[in-house]
């Protein structure tokens, strides 16, 4: 079996089922990604392993369209990349920043 032609084509239906741009799938999946993680490692928002897991997930999803492809599609992983990062990230550092406020000084 193709791997990366059969993640493609689940990739299209998903696309197709939902009626959802790839853009607005892509952000999507990350922040449930984000929110599975969250629950399932029990750890904070704020600490950096749920955003790796994000990170690492949209690291394997572009390497499987490298390997579908044949080549990278720079514009469509860069924007694929930002999608899916943007909100999680953004969460991260709020989070962060909030934490570092509230925390007691030593």
């Amino acid at each position: 079996m193709d791997l990366p032609s059969f993640y493609a084509r689940l990739i299209v239906a998903i696309g197709d089922g939902t009626g959802m741009a790839d853009s607005l799938l892509h952000v999507h999946a990350g922040m449930a990604i984000l929110i599975v993680t969250r629950v399932v490692t029990r750890r904070s928002l704020a600490t950096p392993l749920p955003l790796a897991v994000v990170a690492a997930f949209e690291a394997a999803n572009e390497i499987m369209d490298r390997l579908h492809y044949g080549s990278w599609r720079w514009a469509d992983t860069l924007g694929d990349v930002a999608n899916t990062m943007f909100w999680p990230t953004i969460l991260f550092i709020g989070l962060r920043i909030s934490r570092a406020r509230t925390s007691p000084t030593r």
